[in-house]
């Protein structure tokens, strides 16, 4: 039995629905895998910080969090550690990255996961910013260190769309990659269709807590081109950055670019496309109308779904949930779970 010592940088939501999935599964994953996953620190900004060379139980953690909504109740030598404390300080063999996500500058989780790096750690992270802004550089680090980096869960949450691509893909040689990578504006532009106005649709999806109260990043189309970004330096060998993506929110459209689309047999959908042609690669999101037949245009509400082209294959759809705390955990433990493999090697 192989026991890895876990850090997690960040408790919200994705870092409890992981944690759940210790408390619920860990067990089983230790018996199937050989893997036992051990959670040895913990520090949240608002949360608070603990630290236990022995390991700290999920159930602990969680109980803390649903009676306090901190990490007081969890008994733990150690306290009060930040974010750089606990990675440098914890000897743990993974850290697990869950901070807010910035597309902007990417921090601070860049900052954490090149400091991981440079100890020697694994990192595994849901975070769009640090993969879609430095992951050529994280890549590097990682690799003079001997060490991976797992990201996963920064596309299509725990729908393993990376993992498809760079593992089970490779070999067809992708050209092109085009999706719905955003449940939120999905959500929006499925009520419009229905009826809704945008404005409607925008206040249904922030009650159902699919947009946030600034909806911006969703709907201008900034958190799909980070996705685009990712797949194109992650599986097509590119180093992009997001000034690299013709990008193009939904906000402009209205009920009557709805009914039109409707009346020629076809249906708006925010796609994210990148292709190669020839040694030319182009990146974009935008406003797309699809034939209806396209496997695209099918998928409805708050689900996600990309299309793979490539040469030996051709068309390969992919249709799974972008959102949500269990399946964003769940990429965690794909991550976790390919470590282990690479390590048994």
């Amino acid at each position: 039995m192989q026991t890895y010592r876990l850090a997690i940088i960040g408790l919200g939501n994705v870092g409890q629905g992981f944690t759940q999935i210790l408390r619920d599964e860990g067990a089983e994953l230790a018996q199937q895998y050989g893997a036992r996953f051990q959670i040895v620190a913990v520090s949240d900004l608002l949360k608070g910080s603990v630290h236990d060379p022995k390991g700290i139980e999920p159930k602990g953690l969680l109980d803390s969090i649903a009676i306090s909504g901190k990490l007081d109740r969890v008994t733990a030598p150690d306290r009060a550690w930040n974010a750089l404390e606990t990675i440098e300080r914890s000897q743990a063999d993974i850290v697990i990255e869950l901070s807010y996500t910035d597309l902007k500058t990417g921090e601070p989780a860049i900052t954490h996961l090149r400091r991981a790096l440079e100890l020697g750690k694994h990192v595994v992270t849901t975070n769009k910013g640090p993969i879609a802004l430095k992951y050529p550089e994280l890549k590097a680090l990682a690799e003079k260190n001997h060490v991976e980096i797992g990201a996963e869960g920064t596309v299509m949450s725990g729908t393993p769309s990376l993992r498809m691509a760079q593992e089970l893909l490779a070999a067809a040689r992708i050209r092109k990659i085009q999706g719905i990578v955003n449940g939120t504006t999905n959500y929006i532009l499925t009520q419009m269709e229905a009826g809704a106005t945008y404005a409607d649709a925008l206040k249904d999806a922030q009650a159902k807590g699919y947009a946030e109260a600034d909806p911006t990043g969703d709907v201008e189309g900034f958190d799909a081109a980070g996705k685009v970004v990712i797949m194109a330096n992650l599986l097509m060998g590119q180093s992009l950055t997001l000034a690299d993506v013709d990008r193009k929110g939904i906000t402009a459209l209205t009920p009557d670019d709805i009914a039109q689309a409707k009346a020629t047999g076809e249906r708006w959908k925010l796609i994210g496309r990148v292709e190669a042609i020839g040694d030319k690669i182009t990146a974009s999101v935008q406003p797309t109308r699809l034939p209806i037949n396209h496997p695209l245009a099918a998928v409805g509400g708050a689900t996600n779904a990309i299309t793979f082209s490539t040469d030996l294959l051709g068309d390969v759809t992919l249709v799974g949930p972008g959102a949500g705390r269990i399946e964003t955990g769940y990429a965690i433990v794909g991550d976790l779970l390919a470590i282990h493999r690479k390590q048994q090697k």
